[in-house]
């Protein structure tokens, strides 16, 4: 289980989970170590303050922030060469999945980190996260979201067969209590990138509950 609290929590919460299960996450980073680059938060200050993971091109960093592949491919190497685990996250729009372009949307996304991320297989996770599912209550059907997860799957075993094998590949667009037991039950769904529900603590611990035990 991570957390991802906001920046401003990251050494509060780091310290509240310490010794438990519970890891942390930051939200985001910027790719340089040190510069003059005023109001960013570098690897090495994400580190300082007790996180081991951050989440990268996250939709919302794309659609509001102009988060382009290149820079999420950035950020992917600059988190590695730290030591840091990044949730890489990949996903279509309503318009790109009504146009038939998901996978090469996905597939685009996946390609800017592939050869990054298998220098250490296993070491940075892949969220699939279609756009139109994320904060509007719509969740992609568990086959739906499935056949990509297996795409995607399918994508890295063409890299390499090991990098497909370990890589966990999360979900996330509206998950919740009700709908999560069915979505981790799928073969290539590994988990789930939890967004509004992880804020009400009751529904979070449900939907914990019901990933698969190891």
């Amino acid at each position: 289980v991570v957390v991802a609290p906001p920046a401003t929590a990251l050494y509060t919460v780091a310290q509240a989970v310490a010794g438990s299960a519970v890891e942390v996450s930051a939200q985001n980073l910027y790719p340089k170590d040190e510069g003059a680059f005023t109001g960013e938060i570098s690897a090495p200050m994400i580190k300082d303050a007790g996180a081991k993971w951050v989440i990268i091109g996250h939709s919302e960093r794309r659609q509001y922030f102009g988060e382009t592949d290149q820079s999420v491919q950035q950020k992917t190497v600059a988190a590695m060469a730290a030591g840091l685990k990044p949730i890489v996250c990949v996903g279509e729009t309503l318009a790109e999945r009504e146009s038939g372009k998901t996978l090469d949307v996905v597939f685009r996304q996946v390609d800017a980190v592939i050869d990054d991320i298998a220098k250490q297989p296993g070491f940075a996770v892949i969220a699939y996260e279609p756009v139109w599912a994320i904060g509007t209550g719509k969740v992609a059907p568990d086959a739906q979201a499935e056949e990509v997860h297996a795409a995607i799957r399918g994508r890295l075993n063409a890299k390499s067969p090991k990098l497909a094998e370990t890589t966990r590949i999360l979900y996330g667009g509206s998950v919740k209590p009700d709908n999560a037991a069915a979505l981790l039950a799928c073969p290539n769904i590994d988990g789930a990138l939890v967004g509004g529900a992880s804020l009400k603590a009751d529904n979070f611990a449900a939907i914990v509950a019901a990933a698969p035990k190891a």
